[in-house]
C-alpha cells in the first residue's frame, strides 16, 4: 500500500530532522571532545588561569636616570600601550577591514563564516573568517604552532579544523572574560605588523618614528593594511602593493561610513612617506653599556625566575643621557681624526710589527684562524686547506665600517681581516666620584661592527695611569709629596739576577731633583722606581686591590711602569676614591628593576668601602693636579691651553711600550673619567710618540666631553675646586716653603730588591 504524499512529506521532514539533529549532536560531542583533548587526539588547550592572564612575550625597557629610553632586550619587540593612546582612526580602520561586526558577535562571525564560500567563489573577500577575537587567541596561543600537539593534528583535512575549533572555544572563553575594548587593545599590542614590529607601539616607531596617538589616517590605514601580510605588504619592500592595500582600508572605512567620501579621496591620494627604523642591539645610546650589563641582568633575571627577553621589565639606570652623547661625540671626533693619521702612517706598509719594527709576516693567516668563519670552513672542509683557501680569498660583496659611513664593496674575508685589523680602538667611562653611579660608557667606535667592549670586558696594560697607587702607597708609608728624589738610573735586581733599569719616555737621566709631586706630574720612571724598590710590589699589589683593581697584579718591578692588566672601569673606580675621601665606591649602573606594571622588584645600592684616609685621598688629588698644573706637566699644554679647560683637574697620561696602549684619566668634584685608545692587537699601534702618547691619543676624547659637559647648562656640572679636608692637614703640601726634605742616597746602587722576573716596562 503505498503512502500518501502528506506522509512522504512527513517522513522526508523527520529524516531531515534527525539528520541536523545528529549533526548537530555529533558537533556539540566534537567540540566537547576538543575541550578536553579526548585520548590526546585534538591537542592542548590554555586553562582558564591562562586564559585570564594570557601573556605575550614583551621587551624589557634600559633607561637612562633622566628617564630616556636607551634601549631593549627581547626576543619580539614589543611594548604594551593604553586603549587611550590608540587614535580613533586606526581601530575604525582596524575593525572595518579585519571584523565589521566585532561589536556584535560573542567571538563567533557565524554570519562572515557562513559567508566565505560565496565570497571565494565570487572573488570578492576583503577578509577571512577569522574574528579579531579569533586571531587574538591565535596570536596569543599560538595554536598553529604550540598548541597543535595532538594524535589527529598531523593527519590532512582535521589538522586546519583542529586549529579553528579551538580558535573559536578559546575566542568565546576571551569573550566572556574581556571587555571588546580590552580585547582590541590585546590585539593591538601583540599582533605582528613584520620588520621584527611586534604591537601598535613599536610598528609606530618602526615605520614613522611616531606614538600611536600621532597616526595619521593615512599612516593607521597603511599599518592596518600590513595585517594581512606583513611580507607581502610590507610598506618598505612592496611600496606599491602597501598604497593599494591601504587604499583598500580607506575603501572600507568609507563603505562602513567611518569617513566620507572626501576624507577618502584626500588621504588616498597621499604616498606613504616612511621614516623607516628596526630596533635593534646596534641601535640607541650606550650599545657597549646596553650589552655588558645585560650580563648582570641576565643573571639577576634567572635568580629571580624573570625571563629578561620576555615579560616587560623596565631598567632604570645611572647613565644620564645626555652625558653619553657627548661621550659618543668626543669618541667619534677624536677617533676620526687619529685614524686618518694611522692610515697615512702606515700607508703602503701594515702597522702589526715587532718591537723592532719588524713586520709580522703570518699575522693575518694566524689572525683568520681564530675567527669563526674559518672554524665554519674546516667543519665544512676538513683538512682540505684548498678548498677553505679558496674561500678566504674568493671576494664577495660586504658592507664595512668606515669613519666616512658604511660602504659596500668586495672583498676576501682574509682582506676584511687586513682591514679591520688597521682600525684603533677606544674606550671611555666617566662616574660621579661620590655616588659611584656610571654617568657615561662608551666600549668602543661603533658597536655594530667592533664588538668587544673596552670599558669591562677588555684589559690592558695601564703605563703610567697606574703609577698613582704607588704613589698612594708611598704616602701611606709616610713619604710627602715635597720629598725629593733625584732623577738617576734606579735599579731592582729579579729573582732570576737580570738587573731592572726602566728607562724615561725619552730615554734620557736629567740628574734633576724633583719632589714626589713633580715626578707624578713629569712622569718619570726612575722616581717611581725609586718608589717601589723602597715599598715592594707586596705593598703597591695590595694598595691597587684596596682602591678596586680585580685584575691579576704580579708583584715584579715593572708593575710601577704599569706592567700588569687593568681595565677602565676599574681604573675610574680607583681614581674615584681619591675625589670621595678615601671611600672606594664600586661604580654603579643599576639603580632598580620594576616588572611591567611599574613595581619596584629590587633597588640596588652601590657598595662602599673606606680605604684610604681622608688626609691621603686629598694629598692624591693635589699631586693628580699638577699633571695639569705644572708647566711640562703631561696634560699641561693640552688641558690648559689647546682645550682651554682652566677648573681644577686631576689628571694622569699613560703610554705603553710601543705605543701600544693610550690611557688618560681625569678627576674633578663632580667626575672621575678615563680613555683608553689602542689596536685590537698590542702589535698594532703608532710608530712614534708624536701620536702615540696618552696625551696624544687618548687625553683629546676626555677634553673634548668635558668642554661639552661644561657648556650643556642643563648638566650643572660644577667647575668648583676640590674641597678641602674636614680636619688639618698634617702633611705639608707647600713644596715651596723651608720644610723641603731631601735625602741624599735615594738612589744609592748597591739597594737591592730581588722580585720575580721582568714582565714589561711601561711609561
Amino acid at each position: 500500500m503505498s503512502s500518501s504524499p502528506e506522509t512522504k512529506f512527513r517522513k522526508i521532514i523527520s529524516g531531515l530532522w534527525l539528520f541536523f539533529a545528529g549533526g548537530f549532536v555529533f558537533f556539540l560531542l566534537y567540540v566537547f571532545a576538543v575541550s578536553i583533548n579526548f585520548l590526546n587526539l585534538f591537542g592542548d588547550l590554555p586553562d582558564l588561569k591562562t586564559l585570564e592572564n594570557p601573556k605575550s612575550e614583551l621587551a624589557s625597557e634600559v633607561y637612562s636616570e633622566d628617564g630616556q629610553l636607551l634601549g631593549k632586550y627581547f626576543r619580539e619587540n614589543r611594548s604594551p600601550v593604553t586603549y587611550e593612546q590608540l587614535p580613533q582612526h586606526l581601530v575604525d580602520a582596524l575593525v572595518a577591514t579585519e571584523d565589521i561586526r566585532f561589536e556584535d558577535h560573542s567571538g563567533i562571525d557565524f554570519k562572515g563564516t557562513l559567508a566565505v564560500p560565496y565570497y571565494k567563489l565570487t572573488g570578492k573577500q576583503d577578509r577571512g573568517s577569522s574574528t579579531l577575537t579569533q586571531q587574538l587567541a591565535r596570536n596569543l596561543f599560538r595554536t598553529r604552532d604550540d598548541l597543535n600537539n595532538g594524535l589527529l593534528s598531523g593527519v590532512p583535512g582535521l589538522r586546519m579544523l583542529i586549529i579553528k575549533t579551538k580558535e573559536w572555544i578559546m575566542s568565546i572563553k576571551l569573550e566572556r572574560s574581556y571587555t571588546k575594548k580590552e580585547i582590541l587593545l590585546m590585539y593591538l599590542n601583540t599582533v605582528d605588523f613584520g620588520s621584527n614590529a611586534f604591537g601598535i607601539k613599536v610598528a609606530s616607531k618602526t615605520f614613522f618614528n611616531k606614538e600611536p596617538e600621532q597616526l595619521s589616517l593615512p599612516e593607521a590605514a597603511t599599518l592596518v593594511g600590513v595585517l594581512k601580510g606583513p611580507s607581502f605588504y610590507s610598506p618598505v619592500t612592496r611600496p606599491e602593493r602597501s598604497m593599494n592595500r591601504r587604499n583598500t582600508v580607506l575603501d572600507q572605512m568609507r563603505k562602513y561610513q567611518y569617513i566620507d567620501d572626501a576624507t577618502y579621496t584626500a588621504a588616498s591620494a597621499k604616498p606613504i612617506v616612511l621614516d623607516f627604523n628596526v630596533e635593534n642591539q646596534n641601535k640607541g645610546l650606550a650599545p657597549y653599556f646596553r650589552t655588558e650589563i645585560g650580563k648582570s641582568l641576565s643573571k639577576w633575571a634567572k635568580e629571580n625566575g624573570y625571563d629578561l627577553y620576555a615579560d616587560g621589565l623596565k631598567i632604570y639606570t645611572t647613565i644620564d643621557s645626555r652625558m653619553q652623547k657627548h661621550a659618543e661625540q668626543a669618541v667619534e671626533q677624536h677617533m676620526k681624526v687619529m685614524q686618518k693619521e694611522f692610515f697615512k702612517q702606515w700607508k703602503g706598509r701594515n702597522p702589526w710589527t715587532y718591537d723592532d719594527g719588524r713586520e709580522m709576516k703570518n699575522f693575518i693567516t694566524d689572525k683568520i684562524k681564530q675567527t669563526a668563519r674559518y672554524k665554519s670552513l674546516v667543519e665544512q672542509y676538513g683538512s682540505n686547506e684548498d678548498s677553505i683557501q679558496y674561500h678566504l680569498k674568493t671576494k664577495i660583496p660586504m658592507r664595512v665600517f668606515s669613519w666616512g659611513g658604511e660602504r659596500d664593496t668586495l672583498m676576501s674575508p682574509l682582506d676584511s681581516l687586513k682591514y679591520y685589523k688597521h682600525y684603533l680602538h677606544a674606550g671611555f667611562m666617566a662616574m660621579d666620584p661620590l655616588t659611584g653611579k656610571v654617568k657615561a660608557w662608551v666600549g668602543g667606535t661603533n658597536y655594530k661592527y667592533f664588538k668587544y667592549d673596552h670599558v669591562k670586558q677588555g684589559a690592558r696594560q695601564p703605563g703610567s695611569v697606574f703609577k698613582p697607587f704607588v704613589y698612594t702607597a708611598a704616602i701611606e708609608a709616610g713619604y710627602s709629596p715635597c720629598y725629593e728624589v733625584v732623577d738617576a738610573p734606579v735599579t731592582i735586581i729579579n729573582s732570576d739576577g737580570v738587573p731592572y733599569t726602566p728607562k724615561n719616555s725619552d730615554g734620557k737621566y736629567s740628574g734633576r731633583r724633583h719632589t714626589l709631586r713633580e715626578a707624578l706630574a713629569l712622569s718619570v720612571n726612575t722616581i717611581t722606581t725609586f718608589l717601589m724598590k723602597k715599598l715592594g710590589p707586596e705593598a703597591v699589589v695590595q694598595t691597587a686591590q684596596r682602591l678596586g683593581i680585580t685584575t691579576k697584579l704580579d708583584p715584579v718591578a715593572a708593575l710601577a711602569l704599569g706592567s700588569s692588566d687593568v681595565t677602565l672601569y676599574d681604573m675610574v673606580g680607583a681614581y674615584g676614591t681619591f675625589v670621595n675621601k678615601g671611600t672606594w665606591t664600586e661604580p654603579q649602573y643599576l639603580m632598580r628593576i620594576e616588572d611591567k606594571n611599574g613595581t619596584v622588584l629590587q633597588d640596588f645600592a652601590p657598595k662602599t668601602v673606606e680605604v684610604l684616609s681622608e688626609e691621603t685621598a686629598y694629598t692624591m688629588v693635589h699631586m693628580l693636579q699638577a699633571s695639569a698644573d705644572i708647566r711640562g706637566g703631561t696634560a699641561y699644554y693640552g688641558l690648559r691651553h689647546r682645550y682651554g679647560l682652566k677648573n681644577e683637574i686631576g689628571a694622569k697620561t699613560g703610554t705603553t711600550s710601543n705605543y701600544s696602549d693610550a690611557w688618560f684619566m681625569g678627576i674633578t668634584p663632580d667626575l672621575a673619567a678615563g680613555v683608553w685608545v689602542g689596536g685590537e692587537d698590542r702589535s698594532v699601534h703608532f710608530r712614534s710618540a708624536a701620536y702615540g702618547q696618552g696625551n696624544k691619543l687618548a687625553m683629546p676624547i676626555y677634553a673634548i666631553f668635558m668642554k661639552k659637559v661644561y657648556a650643556d647648562k642643563a648638566l650643572n656640572v660644577s667647575k668648583a675646586p676640590f674641597p678641602k679636608p674636614t680636619t688639618p692637614m698634617s702633611v705639608n703640601l707647600n713644596c715651596n716653603g723651608s720644610n723641603t726634605p731631601t735625602v741624599a742616597d735615594s738612589v744609592k746602587q748597591d739597594q737591592t730588591l730581588t722580585l720575580p722576573d721582568n714582565v714589561g716596562e711601561g711609561f
